[in-house]
């Protein structure tokens, strides 16, 4: 292409620096919460779509990496979680510290550097150790600390990484207290006072123990998103489960169909009747791919043209499916031909473009020519549309492409 627009990556990761709940939560609590200690790795695997490491203790063999502890949680900082930079035949499942990792990971300074090597102007981004939605604050024991936590992460999402140093490039991603959907309300509207416009959420709530969208427990916190303008953002395997066929299936299959969760959701989304009582509300797909939307919408409405009245949809969906889509879906991409090719069939206005910095799909630093590659066909008012305006309307930004809340 002549030129590509800046682009508005809706999908970052940022790994956040060993400070931020020693620093945030209230002192009788900085000991209890998440901190980070190096240890050696006793063993690790990951097969059937599920993550077990084991931390060793002191003078134990093995390599010496970098764990969050929290509770009985062990997690160690991995190579997936910070890929850039490294040779595809070099990123492999294995521990790492802080300084074996590129510091845009982390340091906003460096993630500003890397961005701009990578045609990117903003970005959202989602947490790594609270995994995807919070996740590791809905499964801790003690709901009280868990809540400090997530609004700690908040506070420091929204006044850090955030912050005036990011000069508005760097958006944020909020989370709430999944396991009370009153709370979770609360801190929507909290956030939102302070411009955020963005909460993780979870693509398939019942996988974590918690209640579906087809219920009515989640209307409080979906009122407060439909109220402020907040959307819903739902990244792969937020639901703690990614998609697999067996339990010694190597992670290679489940990378291949990590889809089909953001499949499932969004047809539990469309057949919920939340869309028609909730009319501003939005939901979008990180890194879900778009070329597997087409067929799902046609599915979906001939399920619900034909089989409504047995369906159990009939008194509460009013709609094709792919109406309440176009008005209220979105799906994110970094890599997908195929869905451009067959983009008239999804929508223009429902697509947003990702880089996925710094995990191992990241397209960084050639965000710009696998987009350049990949929409070379489209109109330039098209890949404008994609690339930039449709996230800066969902989001609330600038003109300019730019955080307000950041001034």
């Amino acid at each position: 292409m002549e030129t590509f627009p800046k682009i508005i990556s809706v999908d970052d990761h940022t790994v956040e620096p060993p400070h931020v709940w020693r620093e945030r939560l209230p002192s009788r609590y900085r000991d209890e919460g998440p901190r980070v200690v190096r240890a050696p790795l006793k063993e690790m695997t990951f097969l059937g779509g599920k993550f077990a490491p084991v931390m060793g203790g002191p003078g134990d063999d093995g390599p010496i990496g970098d764990w969050w502890v929290y509770e009985d949680l062990h997690r160690p900082l991995t190579r997936l979680d910070t890929a850039v930079g490294y040779d595809r035949d070099e990123i492999r499942l294995e521990v790492i510290t802080y300084e074996r990792m590129r510091p845009g990971s982390y340091d906003v300074p460096q993630r500003l550097a890397d961005m701009d090597v990578n045609h990117v102007q903003s970005a959202l981004c989602f947490p790594t150790f609270p995994r995807f939605c919070g996740q590791t604050f809905t499964e801790a024991k003690d709901r009280e600390l868990g809540l400090l936590c997530v609004r700690a992460y908040n506070d420091w999402m929204v006044e850090e990484w955030c912050g005036p140093e990011a000069r508005g490039r760097l958006v944020p991603l909020t989370l709430v207290p999944l396991w009370d959907a009153r709370l979770a309300a609360e801190e929507v509207r909290r956030n939102a006072a302070r411009g955020v416009r963005a909460v993780a959420f979870s693509e398939i709530p019942p996988h974590l123990g918690l209640p579906s969208v087809h219920t009515d427990e989640w209307d409080p916190f979906l009122a407060a998103c439909d109220e402020t303008g907040t959307v819903i953002a739902m990244h792969i395997g937020s639901s703690s489960r990614m998609p697999s066929t067996s339990a010694d299936a190597p992670p290679a299959v489940g990378s291949t169909i990590t889809f089909a969760n953001c499949c499932f959701s969004m047809v539990d989304w469309l057949m919920s009747g939340k869309f028609e009582r909730f009319p501003n509300l939005r939901v979008m797909y990180a890194e879900g791919q778009i070329g597997w939307i087409p067929y799902i919408l046609e599915r979906a409405d001939v399920v619900w043209e034909e089989n409504r009245a047995w369906g159990g949809v009939a008194d509460k969906v009013h709609r094709p499916p792919s109406e309440l889509f176009a008005e209220h879906v979105y799906g994110c991409f970094f890599d997908d031909a195929f869905g451009l090719r067959n983009l008239d069939a999804i929508g223009v206005g429902n697509v947003l473009y990702e880089t996925d910095y710094p995990h191992s799909d990241s397209t960084w630093p050639e965000s710009r020519q696998v987009g350049e590659a990949q929409m070379g066909h489209l109109d330039p008012e098209v890949v404008d549309r994609i690339v930039r305006r449709n996230a800066i309307g969902l989001l609330g930004l600038t003109e300019d492409g730019l955080w307000a809340g950041a001034k």
